[in-house]
């Protein structure tokens, strides 16, 4: 109910056009009126408790609707809101944090960012140059997803000889942000350049490291979510077009090529959704092997998502690159998702580490 009710949802309100208008504004970064749509509709707080203003409900409800957003490819900061900057504050948050911040996040006044990224290249421990002092932070953040619209952001930091999490609100003369231009215009980015601005330590001093990388976890299945239903929209629009599409006096779809890019796309959406629901079930269960499954996860989504996004422009054939035609919206997303939260070599390794320390185990 609640995915048919989504989808509904969506096709109204964030329609492709609605992406088109963000993508053709320069000024946009994403689409304010579905912000406060979605907020209204109660998808901000489905994981924040009813205490703090939320719905109470949990992590496989909202896999239901990143799913849905990722097949609408809805122009809003959900993820970086929801998956990362609200579940590292209900995870990792006093009770004084929670009560201040999480009705904000619920009520889609507040904007959040997960800022850990400092240039290109693999993230690690070392390449963390941000400073915390406890108080204040200085420093750059680049790039930042929905930094440019965010309100608060998680900040990963060097604090002392260790790495910590700091909350920073960006609404003061010592953070200066930089618009950054991106491959998919209607999920902006930023530089976002601290200068002893005021922060707040977020857990445990030292604990940044390990808090950022089971946030990341957590988040990567729920991204995994995303790239499933982007994938699987890629699949409906090829299928349909086959269908509609005729040559030498037959549908496209009759021809074994075109059958046969249908079928594999299939096959990679089905082995991407069968490892998001591995890893729904560990993230709602709380299981050990969460962050196996979450790697397991993100690698069959990023697969099945750039395999769909390919395939379903060659089967529109010279149709396919065009800016009329709505492939390119799909591959635009499906590139960014692929290194949101780490790219796929990331995860490799990841995954590898997991899977040889279980077997020791």
């Amino acid at each position: 109910m609640l995915r048919d009710q989504a989808r509904r949802f969506l096709r109204q309100k964030s329609s492709r056009g609605v992406v088109r208008d963000v993508l053709n504004d320069p000024l946009k970064s994403y689409s304010a009126t579905l912000w406060r749509d979605v907020a209204e509709q109660g998808w901000l707080g489905v994981a924040i408790p009813e205490e703090f203003g939320g719905l109470g409900l949990g992590h496989l409800e909202l896999a239901v609707l990143a799913e849905e957003a990722g097949r609408a490819l809805a122009p809003i900061p959900f993820s970086s809101t929801v998956y990362f900057f609200a579940d590292a504050i209900i995870e990792n948050g006093s009770p004084d944090l929670r009560r201040s911040l999480l009705p904000a996040l619920a009520s889609g006044d507040l904007i959040g960012a997960f800022a850990i990224s400092e240039g290109s290249g693999p993230l690690s421990s070392s390449s963390i140059g941000v400073t915390f002092d406890g108080k204040s932070i200085s420093g750059t953040k680049i790039p930042v997803i929905d930094g440019d619209i965010a309100t608060h952001a998680i900040v990963l930091a060097r604090e002392g000889g260790a790495l910590s999490l700091a909350i920073v609100d960006l609404d003061q003369p010592s953070v200066k942000r930089e618009t950054l231009s991106t491959l998919d215009p209607t999920r902006g980015h930023a530089r976002i350049v601290f200068n002893k601005a005021a922060a707040s330590r977020l857990g445990a001093a030292g604990e940044g490291w390990d808090l950022a990388q089971a946030t990341l976890d957590r988040a990567a299945i729920l991204v995994a979510f995303e790239q499933i239903g982007g994938a699987q929209a890629c699949l409906d629009m090829a299928i349909d077009y086959a269908k509609s599409r005729h040559a030498f006096s037959r549908q496209i779809g009759s021809f074994q090529a075109i059958k046969h890019k249908l079928a594999d796309m299939y096959v990679a959406v089905e082995i991407g959704r069968s490892n998001a629901h591995y890893g729904a079930w560990a993230l709602a269960t709380r299981s050990e092997q969460l962050p196996l499954a979450a790697a397991a996860a993100r690698l069959a989504a990023c697969d099945a998502y750039h395999l769909a996004v390919k395939e379903n422009i060659q089967v529109h054939g010279g149709a396919g690159f065009t800016w009329e035609i709505d492939c390119h919206l799909f591959y635009r997303r499906a590139k960014l998702l692929a290194v949101q939260a780490g790219g796929p070599g990331v995860w490799k390794e990841k995954l590898v580490r997991r899977l040889e320390c279980m077997n020791s185990g």
